[in-house]
């Protein structure tokens, strides 16, 4: 069974480039870094080259805006890293997959559905999974149905992800807090 660390924290609070590091200290060149986002404007596609270029040559990338669990099995055999960035966009894509107003029980549904494959995907490896999310929560409530149900759904599949984690890190302002250890005398629980 591989273990889960989950990675949390506001926009632009340094969620991936720790999640990298913590990736390569761990797996080195064997790193499979599962890509939720979609490239559906300019801007997105920038930033999605700029993540690109952050990532080191021997990483191995699958992209999967949806459909996660599965592309970590079939990306994941011999590594010992399986990084997915982000759990926000895979959401979001999730959500806007069922239209433009998504029924919220088959949005809880389908978003669970996707959390629960990843973690299938995580018990079944022998692979440390790191997973990158948006904590949403600390903000205002959002005006509109969508952006509640985005921030409500988020929000629970954040929670399942930290109580199967063996680590959990808040980062605020580009500082690593851990929130929930997996220490054992300084060395990585398994």
């Amino acid at each position: 069974m591989g273990r889960l660390i989950l990675v949390l924290g506001g926009a632009r609070s340094g969620k991936s480039g720790f999640a990298q590091r913590l990736a390569q200290e761990l797996g080195g060149d064997r790193v499979v870094f599962v890509a939720t986002a979609e490239a559906r404007d300019e801007e997105m596609r920038r930033r999605i080259e700029v993540h690109r270029r952050t990532r080191p040559p021997g990483w191995k990338t699958a992209e999967a805006p949806r459909q996660v669990g599965e592309a970590a099995r079939a990306s994941g055999a011999g590594a010992r890293v399986v990084l997915v960035d982000c759990l926000t966009l895979l959401a979001s894509n999730t959500i806007l997959a069922l239209g433009e107003a998504p029924e919220a029980v088959a949005a809880e549904a389908a978003v669970m559905d996707e959390v629960r494959t990843l973690l299938d995907a995580c018990r079944e490896s022998t692979a440390t999974f790191i997973v990158v999310s948006n904590e949403v929560g600390l903000g205002l409530v959002p005006d509109n149905p969508l952006g509640r149900l985005y921030r409500d759904l988020l929000g629970q599949a954040n929670q399942v992800l930290a109580a199967r984690a063996s680590a959990v890190y808040l980062l605020v302002a580009g500082l690593p807090l851990e929130i929930k250890s997996m220490t054992s005398g300084g060395q990585p629980a398994r």
